[in-house]
Formats: structure tokens, C-alpha cells, sequence
């Protein structure tokens, strides 16, 4: 079977050639009831390397390979490579600059996250973290809304939210979550190393994640809205950052 598009790939076997490889791949979609030996040792695979594998139904295949022999078996595959944190904090120290990153707590609308990674490259982000599960694909939608961002921002798929948040503070930064009930952002230091955490749309950061954050910022809201969509508010916490390192560099 033969890949469909950047981001799609269909059929048992082509599937499996892209989980032995190096592309990096979102998420495994699988048929509801289909069998057979390869698909055991596929979602094996995937599992052991650590790619989410979900059930789906038929049309869903059928919507995303049109007119492809999927065998029951689609992966979404990243228009970009993955990076780690060693080579954000790496970014940075080559800048001499203060980790400066964006974690978003998963997000679902691909315009969001286009429009979010666009201004993290303009606002000069070192790195943008994603988690695997519950997160959009970053696939070749997001990546033609971000005009182009994908390719210069370092992108590093992270598993468990809270954990990470964990080991980015081990490692010296302080984490700053974005709630309307939080603190206005303009009384808060976002001077040094920094993570600005991003919640979903709708719902915002999640229990755990806003419990994990050192501090907790909002946008003062003057008209008849009460709150910015994830990107504009993503936008204006990104701004504050370069503001204040401008201000007291």
C-alpha cells in the first residue's frame, strides 16, 4: 500500500514499515472488528513504541484513505519530525537566552494550534510541547495554518502532562498556566525560564496541570466576552514574555 497523503498512511504493511522507521507517527487508527495476525503484532508495535492506537469505525478509514485498500489500518504521521527536550534546552543555550516553551494542554481545534505555533515562532518560543493522547494531530492542516511555523519551532510530543511539568521544573523552569482565574498576567514575573501552559478549548488547563503550575495568570477582560479563544490569549501571555525580557534584559 502506498502513502496517501504527508500525513495519512494506509495498509497493514505500510503502516508497520512507518513504525520500524524514523517518521514520526501521531496516533494508529484501527478498524472495529477487524482481525488477523499482522494487526495483533502492529498495535503491538505501536504500543511498544509508545503510539496511541485507537478503535474506530470503517467510515472514518474510508474518509480519511479515499479509494485505498486500507486493511483496516490508518496511521497519521507528523509533517515534521519530533524533537526532545534536550534539543529545546539545547536551542536555547545556543541563543543564550532563558528557556522560553509552550506546552498545550490538550487542544483540539487545528487552528488554534496552526495560529499558537506561528506566534511561538514570531515571539521566539525555543520549543512547543504536545501531548500524545487527547491532543490534535499535528498533521498537515496545522501545519499550512501555522504558515510554515512547524518547520522552524522545535515540536516535542510528551506523554503524561503532569509529569512533564514535573521534569521541566527540575530542570529550572517556572510554570505559568493560563485560567480566568488567575492573577493579571501583568503583575506577574515572566522574566526567566519559562513555560506558559495553554489549556483546551472550552474546558481550559485540566485539574492536575493547574494544581502542577507555580503560578496561575489571566487576561483582563473589559468588554461584553469573558475570555479569548486559546490562541489569541496564547498570543498575548507569548507577548507579555518578550516584553518583560526586553524591559529588564
Amino acid at each position: 500500500m502506498t502513502q496517501q497523503a504527508s500525513d495519512v498512511i494506509a495498509g497493514r504493511n505500510a503502516v508497520s514499515e512507518a513504525l520500524r522507521g524514523q517518521r514520526s507517527i501521531n496516533k494508529i487508527l484501527i478498524q472495529e472488528g477487524a482481525r488477523g495476525g499482522s494487526l495483533g503484532e502492529l498495535v503491538a508495535a505501536a504500543k511498544n513504541k509508545g503510539v496511541p492506537v485507537e478503535i474506530v469505525k470503517a467510515e472514518r478509514l474510508d474518509k480519511l484513505a479515499p479509494g485505498l485498500r486500507h486493511q483496516g489500518a490508518v496511521a497519521l504521521a507528523a509533517p515534521i519530525a519530533f524533537q526532545s527536550l534536550d534539543d529545546v534546552f539545547a536551542k536555547a543555550a545556543a541563543k543564550d537566552e532563558p528557556p522560553f516553551l509552550l506546552l498545550l494542554d490538550e487542544l483540539q481545534d487545528p487552528q488554534n494550534v496552526g495560529a499558537l505555533l506561528r506566534t511561538a515562532d514570531a515571539a521566539g518560543v525555543h520549543g512547543v510541547l504536545l501531548p500524545r493522547r487527547r491532543s490534535c494531530p499535528l498533521n498537515a492542516a496545522v501545519a499550512k495554518i501555522s504558515a510554515g511555523a512547524v518547520e522552524y519551532v522545535p515540536v516535542v510530543q510528551i506523554g503524561n502532562i503532569a509529569q512533564a511539568i514535573d521534569e521541566l521544573k527540575q530542570r529550572g523552569c517556572w510554570v505559568v498556566g493560563a485560567d480566568m482565574d488567575g492573577v493579571d498576567f501583568y503583575a506577574a514575573n515572566m522574566t526567566g525560564p519559562i513555560v506558559l501552559v495553554i489549556g483546551a478549548e472550552g474546558k481550559g488547563l485540566g485539574r492536575l496541570v493547574k494544581q502542577k503550575c507555580d503560578d496561575i495568570v489571566s487576561i483582563p477582560m473589559n468588554g461584553g466576552v469573558n475570555s479569548l479563544n486559546a490562541s489569541n490569549a496564547g498570543a498575548v501571555l507569548m507577548y507579555e514574555v518578550v516584553r518583560q525580557r526586553r524591559l529588564f534584559q
